[in-house]
């Protein structure tokens, strides 16, 4: 029997709505997950990709990622892990620098085996490349396999691939499909081109306010068969209050409501629908944060009309960001384009790399029809901006930070000045 614990999108350095102390929450979790690892005495810790939330995190989530994975190397138990889309990179990857130190093992082609169990892995594929990939996967005599990677995979909804076709591929009869991306646990049983588990372990801290159910991991036994058990992980308490007021109804109702909460040290989100009168969202969250929230994020999902008959939604901006490029009649590769920059699946510092790539693959289609103009965006543009993944970026989370959310930034670009990463350490 092996037993090991399959992990990943702890997306260390993320500094969710630019609270120092949410960063450390991340490091925290990731923490727990290897002292449980210990606990268990389990064989192997596999991790499916954005161990970083960024490729360029700040030598602070180094070296806390390094001490953390000491404890496993103390406990001589093997960290094996691929590349996410959030920390990838175009040269050589944190997670080589970690294999060098001994601290970790890159999967790859070649099967690394852990007792009686072969791991493989693939990292993260863009879409221009998946058409092309070619993978020289070696055989094994081990009596299971598994294959790790990360991705938005069908047979789950939110797949954009079928995890089929990469099996298909790799050419080797796998029982288990360890994944990540989709920061929501999920398991699923296919039965071609071999019979085999397909699971997500979600993510291991709340990377956005749309992840409202309990955090964890999955405990993956193979024995005669695979089990993948879920574990929960104590992380930082999310208070998620939804108000639908009536008729008359305004601030005090929604005051009420998120009083009747423990709000201590807490992140506390507030939803306001319904018929009720206009609710100030700052005036909310001073009301939060005087009682002990560490943050207060409100959405107002209500329209309203001033007296000139301009409509105002204080729920979406980035419906209203949506409709303005439907109005500009841009091209389809433009749309395209700007879907990319704006899409909260993709790292700040990976849009660059992220946009080359889909400019190479809009050329190499040959069909210069979608660099025409045209009218309005059709639908399977608008939806492909709503789709997501679960990686969002702080400003995603935060639709109302607005010049808050810039300061922050700013001073956080000031401090990164001094502030050396690994590559130029090293």
């Amino acid at each position: 029997m092996t037993r090991v614990i399959h992990t990943g999108d702890t997306h260390l350095g993320y500094g969710q709505y630019h609270v120092p102390a949410r960063r450390e929450d991340f490091l925290a979790a990731f923490r727990q997950v290897v002292e449980d690892a210990v606990e268990a005495e389990v064989d192997a810790v596999v991790h499916a990709g954005d161990l970083f939330h960024d490729r360029r995190p700040t030598l602070p989530d180094i070296m806390g990622a390094l001490d953390v994975l000491r404890t496993l190397a103390d406990a001589d138990i093997p960290f094996l892990a691929v590349i996410g889309n959030h920390e990838t990179k175009r040269d050589a990857q944190w997670l080589d620098l970690f294999e060098s130190l001994g601290l970790a093992t890159r999967l790859g082609a070649e099967p690394v085996e852990i007792d009686d169990v072969a791991f493989y892995g693939v990292d993260f594929v863009p879409r221009s490349r998946r058409e092309d990939l070619e993978l020289d996967v070696a055989g094994t005599d081990a009596d299971h396999a598994a294959l790790v990677t990360h991705g938005l995979f069908e047979p789950f909804d939110l797949g954009e691939w079928d995890v089929r076709d990469l099996l298909e591929r790799i050419g080797v009869d796998v029982d288990a499909v360890l994944l990540g991306d989709n920061h929501e646990p999920g398991i699923k049983r296919i039965e071609e081109p071999t019979p085999a588990w397909v699971t997500y372990c979600g993510s291991t801290e709340r990377a956005s306010a749309d992840e409202r159910e309990e955090r964890g991991y999955n405990l993956v036994v193979f024995e005669d068969d695979v089990d993948v058990r879920r574990r929960g992980l104590e992380t930082r308490e999310f208070v998620f209050v939804d108000v639908d007021l009536g008729e008359g109804e305004g601030i005090e109702r929604v005051r009420e409501r998120v009083g009747q909460h423990d709000l201590a040290d807490a992140v506390v989100i507030v939803s306001i629908d319904g018929d009720g009168e206009p609710v100030t969202p700052a005036a909310v969250e001073e009301f939060a944060l005087d009682r002990g929230a560490l943050v207060a994020r409100v959405t107002d999902r209500r329209e309203f009309a001033d007296d000139d008959a301009v409509e105002v939604s204080f729920a979406d901006p980035d419906a209203a960001v949506r409709e303005r490029v439907r109005e500009l009649g841009l091209s389809e590769a433009a749309r395209d384009i700007d879907e990319t920059v704006r899409a909260s699946k993709i790292a700040d510092s990976n849009v660059d790399d992220a946009v080359e790539d889909r400019v190479r693959e809009l050329v190499e289609a040959d069909d210069p029809t979608v660099f025409d103009a045209g009218g309005e965006a059709d639908e399977s543009v608008e939806e492909a901006t709503t789709d997501g993944d679960a990686d969002e970026t702080a400003a995603d989370d935060d639709p109302g930070e607005g010049t808050a959310a810039g300061e922050d930034q700013a001073t956080e670009a000031a401090e990164a000045e001094d502030q050396a990463t690994m590559e130029e350490y090293l």
